[in-house]
């Protein structure tokens, strides 16, 4: 029984049995007793709540919505409103929308990024006294963290994401090595001598382009190498240690361990040219280990790929990577129907259905106890191979005017990889322009 269940274990009314199906024993036993309200379609007088998300081909979400809805039949019964599939155009949407405050939306669905920036405006509501402390034990701590703003709780983590070293095992026996680099400069040794021995095309691909990959990116070097953007609301960003990561990052490509043409990779560049079997290193999301299994979208083996933590700038620096992922928030609109979202959430949050959206959509769960679960480690070996990654996330600024940040880091860290800045003039004017925005807050 987990944290939300045991919360209302002893409550037998009928929302109190709503809300009971949060955990594995409380939906069964929800189950069993909506069971008996007949069958066919939801009867009149249900709480209909309009859940946003963006499509998920795979199917998972869409079993988990028919299951909820069969067991609640009567009670309350979920609509899933398709959205955008960019996060980018999802936001933009989502934002209009509560703005006018008459978006039909009431559970959204939304990247890590949102929740400071919708709470700022009073978007969402506060869930601080539902997703206690206490429930957050039980979460990956980089999500939990995501969801927080000015010492609140606006969200309750989803599925995760992170960003993750890959590494050729059968290339790296091949050369003498027996395990990954800790350090940058490790791996650009390794890389050199694989290059060297075996003719491999590059060294490593990561994600340069000026978009929020990129950003995510430079950031990893930037934290890896001790340095960070924000402290509160004051701007730390032009400091020795993010010049120091972002020097390095800059390095990969001059020192010709990486291609030219970095500073225009997205995700599905360097995922490219990891699965034709063309780099020894990789930086990129989880998503890509899934691809490997597939002969017609991959030259590379799962057998022949390991998954470790994004190497350091030297030896003692803490390895980050950048959390990605998504969060329930709930729409401050509706908050009447506050009740029956909550059992929603806490019936999405539960080990159970964590766990289908996991094996059946390839979606990281957010429980650490899954982590432990035998048949998402089966089913989604990136849940065991990158668990050092997904322990050690680090959300990115949390900020109301995140957006704005980001469009100004793109285009600063770009400039300062492609070689057309310095770093330190890429630094300074981060450090002035993301104060002044800072400040609007």
């Amino acid at each position: 029984m987990n944290g939300f269940t045991a919360r209302r274990a002893g409550r037998m009314s009928r929302r109190g049995f709503l809300r009971m199906g949060g955990g594995l024993a409380g939906a069964a036993a929800l189950g069993g007793v909506l069971a008996g309200c007949g069958g066919g379609e939801s009867s009149g007088g249900a709480v209909e709540i309009t859940l946003g998300f963006i499509p998920d081909e795979a199917g998972g979400l869409q079993k988990i919505l028919d299951r909820f809805n069969r067991e609640n039949r009567g009670e309350v019964q979920v609509k899933w409103r398709q959205m955008p599939a960019s996060s980018a155009e999802f936001f933009e949407q989502m934002q209009a929308e509560l703005q006018s405050g008459r978006s039909t939306m009431d559970v959204i669905a939304g990247d890590v990024v949102w929740p400071a920036q919708f709470a700022a405006n009073g978007y969402i509501l506060d869930l601080s006294d539902r997703f206690t402390p206490e429930m957050q034990k039980d979460y990956l701590e980089g999500p939990t963290q995501a969801v927080q703003y000015e010492g609140k709780t606006y969200g309750v983590p989803w599925f995760t994401d992170a960003g993750m070293f890959y590494y050729r095992t059968d290339l790296l026996e091949k050369s003498g090595f027996s395990e990954p680099p800790k350090t940058w400069d490790e791996m650009k040794s390794m890389a050199e001598k694989v290059r060297a021995d075996q003719g491999t095309r590059f060294g490593f691909v990561f994600q340069g382009a000026q978009d929020e990959g990129g950003v995510v990116d430079a950031l990893e070097h930037i934290w890896n190498a001790g340095g960070d953007v924000l402290d509160g609301e004051r701007v730390i960003i032009d400091s020795p240690e993010s010049a120091k990561g972002l020097k390095l990052r800059r390095s990969l490509i001059t020192d010709g361990v990486a291609p030219q043409a970095s500073g225009d990779y997205t995700t599905q560049e360097s995922q490219a040219s990891f699965t034709n079997g063309d780099v020894v290193f990789m930086r990129n999301w989880p998503f890509v280990y899934g691809l490997l299994s597939d002969p017609e979208t991959s030259k590379v083996k799962p057998g022949q790929v390991d998954i470790g933590a994004l190497p350091v700038a030297g030896a003692g620096d803490t390895s980050f990577s950048g959390l990605g992922g998504w969060n329930f928030m709930v729409n401050a609109e509706a908050e009447d129907k506050i009740e029956e979202i909550w059992a929603f959430i806490e019936y999405m949050s539960a080990p159970e259905q964590q766990q289908t959206f996991a094996v059946e959509s390839a979606r990281l769960p957010t429980l650490k106890s899954l982590y432990e679960d035998q048949q998402v480690l089966d089913e989604l070996p990136v849940a065991r191979l990158g668990r050092e990654a997904l322990e050690n996330t680090r959300p990115r600024p949390v900020s109301p005017l995140y957006s704005d940040m980001s469009l100004e880091m793109a285009e600063q860290f770009n400039a300062a990889l492609k070689g057309e800045v310095s770093v330190e003039q890429a630094l300074a004017g981060l450090q002035t322009g993301l104060q002044e925005i800072s400040d609007q807050a």
